[in-house]
């Protein structure tokens, strides 16, 4: 496993939209699969990461699992070993480092699975992993309801109330809606560095992170353009809620897919 010494957070940046040939035309009209997430399982991995390959088959088997939502997130923290990650993002690194910043730890570390933003475990430890989603879904689905759909040149997010009985958060905390574009598979052959000669077969690559709105805990609905997700690569998208603060990120409290994830 692969250490890194946590760096100060810069704010998430927007992925800038691009409009990509064939992309709206593959999502118009489209409506989302209309089944409750369970779980969301967040894989922080590396082309240069030799252990990461065995992570590789554990997040193509949970992505076959309904009401799962499994997502490769590459990072970019080990390319000075030789080879520089072919899908690595910073914005990747530093969503990272703000699940370790809420978990009290120092360093961020590869492969890492994190489990509805909350529970963490070794990404190529697949008992682990499978009892962590367990755990977390056993009170199946996620709290919030979310549900995402095309119409037209808009997703339409919609997202339910906070239940009965939660607390309010804090004023310094924050829920916040996010559109995460996706790659929904890809081979990459590495070249060089420590992994050089393996492959890295991947499933549901995040390419970006877009912020659609703040969410104040009562129902909402949010109009998002198409194109929004028609980032570079990618070819589908999944929404999150997920609970935020002071660069601190927190549960994921509702979820919903695409079409064709």
């Amino acid at each position: 496993m692969r250490h890194s010494t946590v760096h100060p957070l810069s704010p998430v940046r927007r992925a800038l939209p691009c409009a990509l040939a064939g992309f709206g035309c593959l999502l118009t009209g489209a409506g989302a699969r209309a089944e409750p997430v369970a779980a969301v399982v967040e894989l922080f991995t590396s082309q240069g990461c030799t252990a990461c390959r065995a992570a590789d088959p554990v997040m193509r088997d949970l992505a076959r699992k309904p009401g799962l939502i499994a997502l490769t997130l590459p990072v970019t923290y080990w390319d000075y070993l030789g080879w520089r990650d072919t899908l690595g993002l910073h914005v990747l690194n530093e969503r990272q480092r703000a699940y370790a910043r809420a978990r009290g730890a120092r360093q961020v570390v590869t492969p890492q699975a994190v489990v509805d933003g909350s529970l963490s475990a070794v990404g190529s430890n697949r008992q682990a992993v499978e009892r962590l989603v367990q755990d977390s879904s056993r009170t199946a689905p996620l709290p919030v309801p979310v549900s995402a759909e095309v119409k037209g040149d808009q997703i339409i997010v919609e997202v339910g109330a906070r239940p009965a009985g939660k607390p309010e958060p804090k004023p310094e905390s924050k829920d916040e809606v996010w559109l995460v574009p996706v790659l929904k598979r890809r081979d990459v052959k590495i070249e060089g560095g420590e992994s050089g000669g393996r492959v890295a077969s991947y499933v549901n690559v995040v390419r970006g992170l877009v912020r659609i709105g703040p969410w104040t805990g009562q129902p909402a609905r949010f109009e998002v353009p198409v194109s929004a997700a028609a980032v570079p690569d990618a070819d589908g998208w999944v929404v999150l809620l997920q609970h935020g603060r002071e660069g601190r990120l927190g549960r994921i409290l509702g979820a919903a897919k695409g079409p064709g994830l």
